[in-house]
C-alpha cells in the first residue's frame, strides 16, 4: 500500500457556509462533491514550484460511517491496507466498503485514538 494523498476534514455545522471564509477569503477553488454533507476547497501549486497545492474537506457528518474522520488518507490498494490494519490489531470503526459515491474506504482508529478515513477511489 502506498499513500499519495491525505486530506484533512475540517467538521462544521452547514458546509455551504463556508464558501466566503474558504473561497472568498482564502481564495481556495471549491470542488462540490454532490454528497451535501462534504465538500473540498483546493490551492493549486504554483507553476514555478514555490507552493505544493493543499487540500481540505468541510464535513458535517459522515453519510455512511458511524464516527467522523480527522482526515482522508488515499491510497493505491485500500484491500491491501485494509488487510494490513487488522492483522496489526487497530480497531476498524467502519468496514471496509465500496460507497455508492466511488469510493471504496473503511475508518481505522489510530493508538492515539485519532479516525482516518483510508480510502481509494474505483477506476
Amino acid at each position: 500500500m502506498r499513500v499519495h494523498r491525505i486530506i484533512p476534514n475540517l467538521h462544521v455545522p452547514d458546509v455551504g457556509a463556508t464558501a466566503d471564509f474558504y473561497a472568498g477569503y482564502l481564495g481556495l477553488s471549491h470542488e462540490d462533491l454532490g454528497l451535501g454533507w462534504v465538500t473540498r476547497y483546493v490551492a493549486s501549486a504554483a507553476e514555478d514550484g514555490a507552493t505544493a497545492g493543499a487540500e481540505l474537506q468541510v464535513v458535517t457528518r459522515d453519510g455512511s460511517a458511524p464516527q467522523d474522520a480527522v482526515a482522508s488518507v488515499l491510497v493505491d490498494d485500500v484491500d491491501a491496507a485494509y488487510d494490513e490494519a487488522r492483522a496489526r490489531g487497530y480497531e476498524i470503526v467502519h468496514p471496509l466498503t465500496t460507497e455508492a459515491w466511488g469510493v471504496r474506504r473503511f475508518f481505522v482508529r489510530a493508538p492515539d485514538g485519532n479516525v482516518l478515513n483510508v480510502a481509494a477511489h474505483r477506476r
